[in-house]
């Protein structure tokens, strides 16, 4: 008997920004969106821990092709910090390791935060994914062995206060690819001699996406499902839901186009002809008075859809990177 050939799923592309449940991992969210989509091919553009909550971009389809440009994107996170404990993981799923009774008064806090504005070192958690010798260092902390990990430059646009009372500073920070809201908690907690962790993250903005973009799981199986009363919540623990044809209409309207992760370049239009010698890999000329001479990289639409990314060189846009039509 023949072996059936797995099935590949829908040639579906967009982003979909989840506003991520706490306790859910960012594996398992791109494997649920997957799920849901019947989507051929997933990936998320920076890992949300599971402790945390908000916005989780999850590439479908052509879209994962464009997800260094989301990863490399400005992001906003609100964190508390609860101050007179460190923890082995920086929060709160870690145990105790240094203890304090002395508080922060906000003055005191207020007067710290310029060393943690613009460009600094950080040193990455213990319990993070950076690779040491081949190997995760929460995977090496795990098995109990304390590892160096070396400082590292990251940028803060901004970090203010939002609330602060006897025990807790809840934070609003703004900042760049590769920051730990977590070493934050944690180097604060040193300086100001009380220790501290972050009992509560949530990440609001991934540039360039917003919160009015945000979608949640609940909304997601409404759309791929039906209400309650239709057999939703039976049809999305059904193993036997995805057999049947479905309308995915109403999921794949909560989509953000792929091309929206590209608005950090230059966009450039073309006709439809020029984009059938793209697609082929060809360069074209660009034309029109306002097209760039010259640019390391920049975006081609046709009738306002995706096609490539690529360079300008003397007039001429050479592609890099190519989206299905």
């Amino acid at each position: 008997m023949a072996r059936r050939g797995k099935k590949k799923g829908r040639p579906i592309s967009g982003w979909l920004v989840l506003d991520k449940p706490v306790g859910m991992g960012s594996t398992e969210a791109v494997s649920k969106i997957k799920w849901l989509f019947q989507a051929e091919k997933a990936g998320h553009a920076g890992t949300l821990d599971p402790l945390a909550s908000g916005m989780l971009p999850i590439a479908l389809g052509e879209a994962t092709k464009t997800v260094p440009y989301v990863q490399d994107g400005a992001k906003i996170y609100r964190f508390t910090v609860a101050w007179g404990q460190e923890r082995s993981t920086d929060d709160l799923e870690g145990p105790v390791t240094k203890t304090s009774d002395r508080r922060p008064s906000r003055a005191e806090v207020e007067a710290l935060l310029a060393k943690y504005t613009g460009v600094i070192m950080q040193t990455p958690p213990q319990f993070s994914a950076i690779k040491i010798s081949g190997e995760r260092a929460y995977d090496l902390a795990r098995e109990g062995e304390t590892v160096d990990i070396p400082a590292r430059e990251v940028e803060i646009g901004r970090l203010d206060i939002v609330e602060h009372d006897a025990d807790h500073t809840m934070f609003e920070v703004e900042c760049g690819k590769g920051t730990y809201v977590r070493s934050l908690a944690r180097d604060m907690g040193r300086d100001l001699d009380c220790f501290g962790h972050v009992s509560e993250l949530r990440r609001v903005e991934v540039e360039p996406f917003t919160q009015e973009d945000f979608v949640t799981i609940a909304e997601l199986e409404a759309a791929r499902f039906g209400a309650p009363d239709e057999g939703g919540e039976d049809a999305a623990n059904a193993t036997d839901a995805i057999e049947t044809p479905i309308d995915f209409d109403a999921i794949d309207a909560l989509l953000v186009d792929t091309a929206a992760a590209l608005d950090c370049l230059p966009q450039i239009a073309i006709s439809d002809d020029a984009a059938t010698k793209i697609r082929l890999g060809n360069p074209v000329i660009i034309r029109g008075r306002d097209a760039p001479v010259e640019a390391e990289e920049a975006c081609a639409t046709a009738r306002g859809k995706l096609v490539a990314i690529g360079a300008i060189e003397q007039g001429m846009f050479k592609p890099k990177r190519v989206f299905a039509g």
